[in-house]
């Protein structure tokens, strides 16, 4: 229902300030998207019980966005169904000093999902062209000076796309959210957790000190979709500001990218069942 709707079209300029961050719900309410979730949910239990019996895609989605933009609740409210055998959540914050002793994409390696399963990044190798790009920490990567260059970031955009191409091709499905907030909603968000006390340890110094820094993070989000949003790999922009319209959205567009991969519960060979035919008569005499 909204995967053509929110998709950042591949080989198109991504311009956020004309991408509206709150949807027009006339066609539906709160009330009924909560029922749309979960009926989604149920849905991508039984779709995930599949992919974990078939054993041979993956699906890594991936979750980036301005602060207080709702990726932890998405992804509890969405994931919230699955088994947790077969799903894996991975959050990337700032490196260790062992991660900056390797290749940008080193620790995500590590962090993928295994055939079966479904991999969630609460944020992800994009903090590489986005948080560094903004505040300049690429000097700090301890990158040889030589190798960095006014084309660092096309060239990071470009490291990306053959990254996410190679596991496409190993049969890793990729869904990439960007839950797209506006400042003031962002405000707000940040005023309730003050004033919350349950919700006071959301809030930190930090957070504040990162909204003077909007517009840099727009332009470096707006650029690093542009380049990486591909067939393979798409991007989807969420509208954010209406966290329950937000839930529907994402749960909808993951129930439809694994119903679309061919995968099925596993066919068994006529000697397998003729076996299980037997074992069934053993047991059932044991009566």
């Amino acid at each position: 229902m909204y995967y053509d709707q929110f998709l950042a079209k591949p080989n198109s300029k991504i311009i956020l300030s004309d991408i509206p961050t709150k949807f027009d719900t006339d066609s539906i309410d709160k009330k009924g998207s909560k029922k749309l979730v979960k009926k989604n949910i149920k849905e991508l239990m039984e779709l995930q019980d599949k992919l974990y019996a078939d054993d041979k895609y993956a699906l890594l989605i991936i979750f980036q966005a301005m602060d207080a933009a709702g990726k932890d609740g998405t992804i509890k409210h969405v994931m919230s169904g699955l088994n947790p055998q077969g799903t894996q959540v991975s959050s990337f914050k700032q490196p260790s000093a062992e991660e900056l002793d390797h290749s940008f994409l080193w620790r995500i390696n590590k962090a993928l999902p295994e055939r079966g399963r479904i991999g969630i990044f609460n944020r992800s190798h994009y903090e590489d062209v986005l948080v560094v790009r903004v505040h300049d920490y690429i000097q700090y990567q301890k990158i040889p000076a030589g190798l960095i260059s006014k084309n660092i970031w096309l060239k990071r955009f470009n490291e990306i796309n053959n990254f996410e191409k190679y596991l496409h091709d190993n049969g890793t499905a990729i869904l990439k959210f960007f839950l797209h907030v506006s400042k003031e909603e962002q405000r707000k968000r940040f005023l309730a957790r003050i004033d919350d006390a349950s919700k006071n340890w959301k809030f930190s110094e930090s957070d504040v000190k990162e909204r003077e820094f909007w517009d840099d993070y727009q332009m470096s989000y707006q650029e690093a979709i542009s380049a990486t949003s591909k067939k393979h790999a798409p991007w989807f922009i969420i509208p954010a500001d209406q966290k329950w319209f937000m839930r529907l959205a994402v749960s909808d567009i993951i129930t439809e990218t694994l119903k679309g991969l061919d995968i099925d519960y596993p066919k068994l060979s006529k000697e397998h069942l003729d076996n299980l035919a037997k074992y069934k008569k053993i047991l059932s005499e044991e009566e």
